[in-house]
């Protein structure tokens, strides 16, 4: 039988003896403790993500691809299934994790089949699949440069899904298959101005039925919202969705901050999705994990009454998830205290 065991599956944690109630190790340079109520062993069910899992036993549960024991019985690091048993044992006086199948507990011989897409994913698509495929932000010159929607037929100014719709520019790519997306907001870097990039959703999937100079007809095969007037025509995104995400300390960033929330909400907590004002030309990557410190609150010194601001403090973590030329959407892992637009990244 292949052991398909998760992230998770053996941590190497250097200690004093087991009784030890602060168990911990450094691994390139991040502290590796267990939480002081761990479990002895976990059932895994439907709805645990790893980032779940590593938290009942991890203080800092992002810390878990640090610490794999990879050894002959891992076919892949990143599949574990409801059902899994993950336990806590020792190992050269180290404490680890392993894991037992369900048929392992059974009193004969038995192979259990799970489908592949009912491997736990490492956090909760939930909250972010909506901005893995249907967002985008782009610069400038493509924004300018993607065809506008004119209207549809009958001189209609919306339009949904089995509609024709009419479209004018030359198309960013040739393929047939492309999407409306439409203009969300544009995105300023709070330090120096820089326009780091134009936010884009997308409203509807089409396919290019015909061209005309720089006219096209388009056909709607599916909307999400109606399209209308100067929604823009790109390529639609065939990349598929990112369910395995390698959790890591990002590179050291400066002046990197929270920019906005990503849909509608007004205050940040967990499992919000934000962007952030660093992208991959700062060599951001999907995995990589950050501290947000809350801006100190601004006091009045009662003795000279001069206006002072408070020291930063930690408020929880983020990691990224898709990164874009100069920006990144992020979902907040973990929050203890409020946290809120403006706020700062540190290395974690």
């Amino acid at each position: 039988m292949r052991y398909l065991l998760g992230s998770l599956l053996a941590l190497v944690l250097a200690i004093g003896t087991p009784a030890s109630a602060q168990m911990h190790t450094k691994t390139q340079g991040d502290l590796i403790q267990l939480r002081d109520d761990h479990p002895q062993e976990y059932v895994v069910v439907k709805g645990d993500t790893l980032w779940d899992i590593s938290a009942r036993f991890l203080k800092s549960p992002w810390l878990w691809p640090e610490v794999w024991d990879m050894n002959d019985q891992i076919y892949n690091p990143h599949l574990i299934y409801p059902g899994d048993i993950i336990y806590l044992y020792w190992c050269d006086g180290k404490p680890c994790l392993g894991l037992k199948r369900e048929a392992e507990l059974s009193s004969g011989p038995r192979a259990k089949v799970t489908p592949l897409e009912d491997a736990i994913p490492t956090i909760s698509l939930r909250d972010i699949a909506a901005f893995l495929n249907d967002n985008l932000v782009v610069d400038e010159d493509l924004l300018e440069q993607a065809p506008y929607i004119l209207g549809g037929k009958n001189q209609r100014i919306i339009a949904g899904a089995g509609d024709r719709v009419y479209a004018r520019g030359e198309l960013v790519s040739d393929l047939r298959l492309q999407s409306v997306y439409r203009p969300a907001r544009e995105y300023r870097d709070p330090v120096d101005n820089e326009l780091l990039g134009h936010e884009l959703y997308k409203v509807a999937d089409t396919l290019v039925v015909a061209r005309d100079a720089d006219l096209l007809s388009l056909d709607l095969t599916d909307s999400v919202e109606e399209v209308r007037l100067r929604d823009r025509v790109l390529p639609r995104s065939e990349e598929p969705i990112e369910s395995v995400f390698t959790p890591r300390a990002g590179p050291d960033l400066d002046d990197a901050v929270i920019l906005s929330v990503l849909g509608g909400v007004a205050n940040i907590g967990q499992f919000d999705a934000v962007t952030i004002n660093a992208g991959q030309r700062e060599g951001l990557e999907a995995g990589h994990v950050y501290a947000v410190f809350s801006k100190g609150e601004e006091i009045r010194d009662p003795v000279n009454g001069e206006t002072l601001r408070l020291p930063s403090e930690r408020a929880g973590e983020l990691m990224i998830f898709k990164a874009f030329d100069k920006v990144s959407y992020a979902l907040i892992m973990r929050a203890t205290d409020v946290m809120s637009v403006g706020d700062g990244l540190r290395q974690p």
